[in-house]
């Protein structure tokens, strides 16, 4: 079976036209809420990683 680029890039633009794409408010909102997302994850991952060592060094107990 040969390789015909003329059909092949026909078949991109073909399934390239069915895609339904985001409006700009769409993307505006959702990249707003990753940055949240971003931010929340930050903050509980610190606190975390804070409560961890406390925990370990009172366990240990490593003076600071």
């Amino acid at each position: 079976m040969a390789f015909n680029p003329g059909k092949f890039l026909q078949e991109v633009r073909s399934e390239t036209a069915k895609v339904t794409w985001p409006t700009r408010r769409e993307t505006v909102i959702t990249t707003i809420m990753v940055f949240v997302m971003v931010a929340v994850s930050s903050v509980f991952f610190f606190t975390a990683d804070q409560l961890i060592r406390i925990l370990i060094t009172f366990i240990l107990g490593i003076q600071a």
